[in-house]
């Protein structure tokens, strides 16, 4: 239970650890955080994706350490979103998707129009995949770091929860129709 949530704080983090440790540290110094998140990552998983992940994190921080670049640790939001954005578009190939798995935990007779309406969710966030690993791709490219940490250290979490909001929203809404139409 703990790597899991050490992992995520890691995640959330990392974005201001590498905004705050570039004005102080060169860029292969601040690899090793992320080769140690890759570790942690691959410890704390036996599934392929995240250890693809992992491998994928090494990879930036070794090109960060060889070449003492920081654009391969400004990367590793574009990564995630990356992976993510597989997991979501997987499952929707080989139902069931990742939200309609979730939804069974709480209710496990899902009824068609549920699992219906977890895989538009399912789409919806794909599509976010997308768009944030498109911009964290475009602040790590053409921003400054300041902006590439505003963008991935906040801006990314804030929209990531608006979508979170928006969703329960609606689902309250189709719940309603649902149970009085």
């Amino acid at each position: 239970m703990l790597r899991p949530v050490l992992i995520g704080l890691l995640t959330v983090a990392y974005p201001l650890l590498v905004y705050f440790g570039l004005g102080r540290f060169e860029p292969r110094w601040m690899a090793f955080a992320l080769v140690g998140m890759a570790v942690v990552r691959a410890l704390a998983t036996r599934e392929r994706v995240w250890l693809v992940a992992a491998l994928g994190a090494g990879v930036l921080a070794a090109s960060s350490i060889l070449g003492n670049h920081a654009l391969p640790l400004k990367l590793y939001p574009v990564l995630v979103n990356g992976v993510l954005l597989v997991v979501f578009a997987t499952s929707l190939a080989y139902p069931p998707s990742v939200i309609e798995r979730l939804a069974r935990l709480r209710e496990p007779d899902l009824p068609p129009s549920g699992v219906r309406y977890t895989r538009r969710v399912t789409q919806v966030w794909c599509g976010f995949f997308v768009l944030n690993g498109s911009i964290a791709l475009c602040t790590a490219l053409w921003a400054s770091d300041a902006g590439w940490a505003l963008y991935n250290g906040l801006v990314a979490y804030v929209l990531m929860g608006l979508l979170f909001a928006g969703e329960w929203l609606v689902r309250r809404q189709v719940r309603a129709r649902q149970t009085h139409g």
